[in-house]
Formats: structure tokens, C-alpha cells, sequence
């Protein structure tokens, strides 16, 4: 089965309503617009069912085979939403929203599911009911989760379901995936510091703030270097310094950070948790400061099971003629929290050459979208052969 012909008929179709999403991009739950498009066609196609404000602003479509004797529910899953980045991309679709950018390709994903789910409708060659998912708050936001939390996994008993990422750097159409842990837990890392403030000119008579600061970030890397196992992945960051003081003269009472931690097992993840509160709170006791750590657990590890990844990886082999091994990614991905209840795998396509994803100048190339749609058709199809 390589890219269906009915993709390749409806490419201009799918490529417009691609655009369209990108001119008009919303950040996390508010997907209303996009939401709305999405709920639309659906019913357009003929979905059996279509139900909106599941997950918030999340839709979900029911489309039926001509038999469903097999009694197999399968989910297929996109993102919605956008990234608050400000677009320099010059394109004429170019975001309409200052601010706002689909940064990451969630409109090729969103449209590629749509087309899909059009194909889908039509044919109906499948044994078995398929579940499109259209998903807010990837980015952020745990909109997975909340859809989860919605029963929607129970409501339409959904028994596996798989997801798809654009990847630039791939050639354009092609696909990677790995079995077991593949997306990064990332946790989220908020600590004040706080000493003594005065004048730059009488050290002595302050706690510097920026000094304990400094010791705490580099600190910080000793639990990548020197307490994680050298073959584990780990990736520890700060990404903001603020301090109470803007003032050349002034030693600043309070120093705020904020950061990220990364890891691919719940063990590195328990072990950096306790080492960012031992680290911080005992360099700020040696210098007569106090360090307060709020270590927040976001998104788990990604984990794709491996019954269905290697099924995944055969439909994306009919498709394209191959599938590589993915390299472990340290971003994060909030289909873990589906992929937690109930068996399934997530895969990525090809976006050619260009910007990476969350840049401003990144762009989802249209070309992958005949071997997207095709590869979650076929999931459907393979997975629930017609009788």
C-alpha cells in the first residue's frame, strides 16, 4: 500500500485547510476556532458521530466500517494547538495573530487527520470503529491528559491508539520510529533564593543572592555529570534568571530561576528531583541564604509499546518503502498520558529539509502530507482489515 491515490486527489484540498490553520493559530485551550473547523468537517465527511469540548476545546470523531463485527475501536490522534512565538517565516499564509505561530506543524497534523478521516468516511473498508482525537494543549498545556480525565478513552472504548509528529531533518515523506521510551519526561523547576540585600559597594554587610545564584547553576550539572549513571539521558537547565533588583548598586534580596528537567526513566527522574532540592537548599544554607524549591512533574515519559510499534513501523514500511530507527528525543510529548492508558505508539514523518520545530522560521511542508494521511489510514485499515 504506498501513498493512496485518493490522498494525492485531495493534497490541494488538505493543503488549504493547512494554511488556513496557520493563519490563524491558537495557543493551548483556546482552540475555539480551530476546534470549530475541525468539528465541521468532520460532519462534513459524514462522521457517525461528532462531539465537541471533550478535553476543554478537544473534538472527537466516530467513523464506522462497513462491518464492525470485530468489535476493535482504534484512536488516532493530532494536535491542535499553537506556539506563543512571534512568525518570521514572510509567508503569505503567515500567521494573522502577533504572538501566535504554529511553530511545530500541529496544523499539518490537525489536517492531515482530517484527511484522513475524510478518506475514511468515504470508504469505510474496515472492520472495526476508528476514533480521530483532535487534541488541545500539547504544548504545555497536558490537553492529553485532560481528554483522558474526560473518559474519553472509556466512553468509546478505545482499545489502541497511535500518534504522528512532522520531523524536520527527514527526508520529506519518510518515517522513524523506536520501541519503549522515546519522548522525554520534562519536569519543571521554579526556586527562590533568597539572602540578604544592600548596597554593591559593602558585600560584607549582605547574603549575595547572585553569588549563591551562580554556585546553585553550576551545581545543578553535577547531577547529569556526577550523580546520573553516564549511560542514562538527563538534560538539567535554566532558562531564567530574575532578581529583585534592576539597579547597578544593588545586591539583590531575592533571586527567582526557572528551568527544565529531562529524563527517560522514572529512576533518573525520582533521583534528579532529590538532588535539585538537596543541591539548592544546601548551597543556600552555606552561605546563610534559603533556597525554596517548587519541583513540579509534568509530562512523563513517552513510552511506545512494543506490539504496535512494530505494526506502526509495517504501515509506515507499505508507505514508503522503509521505516528507520528514531533517536531518543529530549523534548517532551503529551501523548504519554494517552499512551498510559491503553497500548499503542507514536511516529515520525519527514518534514524535508528547514527549520527546526519551535523556531520562527519553521514551515510544515505540505509534501509530507499525502504519506501522513495515508500512514493513519492504513493503521486504520491494516489493523482492521475489512472482511
Amino acid at each position: 500500500m504506498p501513498v493512496k491515490n485518493r490522498f494525492a486527489e485531495l493534497h490541494d484540498d488538505i493543503t488549504a485547510w493547512r494554511r488556513d490553520l496557520h493563519e490563524h493559530p491558537e495557543i493551548l485551550f483556546d482552540t475555539h476556532r480551530t476546534a470549530a473547523t475541525v468539528a465541521e468537517k468532520l460532519r462534513a465527511f459524514g462522521c457517525d458521530e461528532v462531539v465537541e469540548g471533550i478535553g476543554r476545546t478537544g473534538v472527537v470523531g466516530v467513523i464506522r466500517g462497513k462491518s464492525t463485527a470485530s468489535g476493535k475501536v482504534i484512536g488516532l490522534r493530532a494536535d491542535m494547538d499553537a506556539l506563543p512565538i512571534h512568525e518570521q517565516t514572510g509567508l503569505d499564509y503567515a500567521s494573522k495573530t502577533d504572538g501566535a505561530m504554529h511553530a511545530c506543524g500541529h496544523d499539518g497534523h490537525t489536517a492531515m487527520l482530517l484527511g484522513a478521516a475524510q478518506y475514511l468516511a468515504e470508504t469505510r473498508n474496515f472492520d472495526g470503529t476508528a476514533v480521530v482525537i483532535f487534541q488541545p494543549a500539547e504544548e504545555g498545556g497536558g490537553g492529553g491528559k485532560v481528554m483522558c480525565d474526560d473518559g474519553m478513552m472509556d466512553r468509546w472504548g478505545i482499545q489502541e491508539v497511535y500518534g504522528m509528529h512532522n520531523w524536520p531533518g527527514m527526508p520529506t515523506g519518510s518515517f522513524g520510529i523506536r520501541t519503549g521510551p522515546f519522548f522525554a519526561a520534562t519536569d519543571l523547576l521554579q526556586i527562590e533564593i533568597e539572602g540578604l540585600g544592600g548596597h554593591a559597594a559593602k558585600p560584607h554587610e549582605t547574603i549575595d543572592t547572585g553569588v549563591v545564584t551562580a554556585h546553585v547553576i553550576t551545581a545543578l550539572q553535577t547531577i547529569v555529570s556526577r550523580n546520573a549513571d553516564p549511560i542514562g539521558n538527563i538534560v538539567v537547565s535554566i532558562t531564567s534568571i530574575e532578581s529583585s533588583s534592576k539597579a547597578f548598586n544593588v545586591i539583590p534580596q531575592r533571586v527567582n530561576l526557572m528551568g527544565t528537567v529531562r529524563t527517560l526513566s522514572n529512576e533518573l527522574r525520582d533521583l534528579a528531583e532529590k538532588r535539585v532540592t538537596e543541591i539548592c537548599e544546601g548551597i543556600a544554607a552555606t552561605f546563610g541564604a534559603k533556597a525554596t524549591v517548587d519541583y513540579k512533574r509534568n509530562y512523563p515519559v513517552m513510552v511506545n509499546h512494543p506490539e504496535q510499534t512494530e505494526f506502526a513501523a509495517d504501515v509506515a514500511r507499505s508507505v514508503s518503502g522503509q521505516c528507520d530507527e528514531a533517536p531518543l528525543v529530549m523534548g517532551g510529548e503529551d501523548f504519554a498520558f494517552m499512551l498510559e492508558e491503553r497500548p499503542g505508539a507514536y511516529i515520525l514523518v519527514g518534514n524535508g529539509d528547514g527549520a527546526m520545530v519551535h523556531h520562527p522560521m519553521y514551515n510544515f511542508n505540505d509534501e509530507a502530507i499525502p504519506a501522513g494521511c495515508s500512514w493513519w489510514a492504513g493503521v486504520v485499515e491494516q489493523r482492521m482489515p475489512a472482511a
